[in-house]
């Protein structure tokens, strides 16, 4: 493999075989002026100015990136360095995509903004930025989500939005997005905030471009702590945002291995699992080719997780051609990892992590005793565990665990 010929942006709207945009008419025209404005405004340098004056100052970057000593020592072999995106405000890396995109909003003369939402991440900084500018907000989230993430909900509201619950399908994440795009076809007046590095053209490249922060600031970080480059990035993979972001820059560093870790929820055996690289075909979901779970029919099929931000039946195109390519190794952890490893990291290290970061620190845990102990890897901690909090316990019930079992 080649990894100089890796593209860091859609060409014509692909990533190799993957991308596109399989959408109506209507919402074509709006994608056809979203991908002017952003070519117009990515390099401004009146717009990176004030897209980078806001990362600091409201948003409070650059994140940490934290040695982790104990959770370390704790599992022995490699140093494990965690980037701190839960220190984001508001928790989560999203907002970083969420100012820029905003951004491209309010220089196109928007004021209404409508986004969806899993694990409601993407919501709150939505919601946030919505806030600051003065904006009609709007989120859709899957009713399912709604439950499990009620004081997201709520913290949406706080800051003015307005959250539809929506009742179809599996009442989750691929339902929320397909109810916010038929709220945009019903007001193309609006500007639709996409939270992954999902969809149709041009929104998986602007979701990279604003998600790269992450990698521009580890790489520098770790060069500076250690010297080096890494040996391994790890991150989690829903549709894909965090670990666009956090394997950036180092896509064309062929000695640095990326992992992306999907969830495989109760068994790769069992129907209830996320695993669109592992089980998935490739094909059409969401206006973009790309790898999805299709039942026998040719349907998007409901998929499984315990977290609500990787319950997506699909994934952004160029993580499709990363897995193509073979520059990414897509592996899987279930719920029973994932928590695990969410309570290891809370015990050893004092951090509470999100479930969805969690799936990435499971597979740190596995790789990281069958490392040199002089070997590096950097898990990209995508957001904080506060949400989480009650699905974790009623997990721990469930399986008849307290937290000091």
């Amino acid at each position: 493999m080649d990894n100089a010929a890796l593209p860091t942006q859609a060409h014509n709207g692909f990533f190799g075989n993957f991308g596109g945009s399989f959408v109506p008419e209507p919402i074509q025209k709006l994608l056809d002026e979203l991908e002017v404005a952003f070519n117009t405004y990515k390099d401004d340098p009146e717009f990176l100015n004030e897209y980078h004056s806001l990362l600091k100052d409201y948003s409070g970057r650059e994140t940490p990136l934290y040695f982790a000593q104990s959770f370390t020592e704790h599992l022995g072999g490699a140093k494990i360095y965690l980037k701190r995106e839960d220190l984001n405000h508001l928790g989560a890396h999203k907002l970083n995509n969420v100012l820029g995109q905003i951004l491209l909003a309010k220089r196109m003369g928007k004021t209404r903004v409508i986004a969806e939402t899993g694990a409601g991440q993407h919501g709150v900084s939505t919601a946030a930025a919505a806030a600051r500018f003065g904006m009609k907000c709007d989120i859709y989230m899957g009713a399912e989500d709604v439950e499990r993430q009620k004081l997201n909900v709520f913290r949406m509201e706080l800051m003015g939005a307005t959250v539809h619950s929506v009742t179809a399908g599996t009442a989750t994440l691929k339902n929320a997005v397909d109810a916010a795009f038929e709220a945009w076809m019903n007001d193309l007046d609006a500007f639709y905030i996409l939270g992954s590095a999902v969809g149709p053209h041009p929104y998986p490249t602007i979701v990279h471009e604003f998600q790269k922060v992450i990698s521009v600031e580890s790489r520098r970080q770790i060069i500076e702590k250690e010297g080096r480059l890494p040996d391994a990035v790890i991150a989690c993979v829903g549709g894909g945002s965090n670990a666009i972001g956090a394997f950036s820059q180092y896509v064309n560093d062929s000695d640095v291995k990326l992992i992306g870790v999907e969830a495989t929820g109760k068994g790769l055996d069992t129907d209830q699992h996320a695993a669109t690289m592992e089980k998935g075909t490739v094909g059409v979901v969401d206006g973009m080719k790309t790898y999805a779970i299709f039942d026998d029919d040719g349907h998007v099929a409901p998929v499984y997780s315990i977290s609500a931000g990787l319950d997506y039946p699909g994934v952004g195109p160029e993580h499709a051609f990363y897995k193509e390519s073979g520059r990414v190794e897509y592996v899987g952890a279930t719920d029973d990892e994932a928590i695990n490893a969410l309570l290891m990291l809370s015990r050893t290290e004092g951090i509470l992590p999100a479930i969805e970061s969690s799936h990435a620190l499971a597979e740190a845990i596995k790789r990281a005793p069958q490392m040199d102990k002089n070997d590096i890897i950097i898990v990209n901690v995508s957001g904080r565990g506060d949400k989480d909090v009650t699905s974790v316990a009623k997990y721990l019930e469930e399986h008849n665990r307290t937290l000091q079992s």
